[in-house]
């Protein structure tokens, strides 16, 4: 039972051993900006990943500021990217995301900000002397969990892009289809009429002029 129970307390830190991040999927319209903000205590890491999951050329400019508004990231029309970064200072950090070139259409952006890294999964990890077997087991399970959420964020990201682009692509089609559609509907009855009107009696007048 003891061992049930310290068992289930290395899953639980297992669970809720992460460091602070934020993690978002918003839409951006047209001619629109939003800003997000995050307080940092300086010497900190932090890493901010966006991508743009629809909409247009999946493109948007991204802007990060420190306190004093010292631009540290500044990007335009990027699909996708990565930034990581040192605070070199308290306070709060901007980082925005800006469709303002775009005139009608709208975005769908996903960004994660991490702010620090992984805490130790065991108070006493660091220490000199060699880990337990479970706790070099929890630790791999660990690492190996983190892995696989990442995986999974960006195969979903990829499988709603793809899914974006076959419907986008789709409606086109079916467009394109609707307009050959009536041209070659427009081209029968042209068709139609010009034949007929090559083989219509001509009604001729006759006028007799008396001498």
């Amino acid at each position: 039972m003891k061992m049930k129970m310290m068992t289930l307390g290395w899953v639980l830190l297992l669970l809720f051993a992460c460091a602070r991040a934020s993690e978002l999927t918003f839409e951006l319209p047209d001619n629109a900006k939003q800003c997000f903000y995050e307080d940092i205590i300086i010497g900190t890491k932090c890493t901010l990943e966006f991508q743009v999951v629809t909409g247009g050329h999946y493109d948007v400019d991204c802007r990060l500021e420190d306190p004093d508004g010292t631009v540290l990231y500044k990007e335009m029309k990027k699909q996708y990217d990565s930034f990581t970064f040192t605070a070199a200072r308290n306070g709060t950090f901007k980082f925005c995301f800006s469709n303002e070139f775009s005139t009608f259409t709208h975005k769908t952006v996903y960004f994660d900000f991490q702010v620090g890294d992984d805490p130790p999964l065991f108070p006493n990890e660091n220490r000199v002397t060699a880990l337990t077997q479970m706790e070099s087991a929890c630790v791999s399970i660990h690492e190996a969990l983190k892995s696989v959420i990442d995986y999974q964020t960006h195969f979903r990201l990829r499988e709603a892009q793809g899914r974006s682009r076959a419907e986008d692509l789709n409606t086109r089609v079916a467009f394109w289809s609707i307009g050959e559609a009536f041209i070659l509907l427009v081209v029968s009855i042209s068709q139609v009429v010009l034949l007929r009107s090559f083989f219509s009696d001509k009604k001729t007048t006759t006028t007799r002029v008396g001498s």
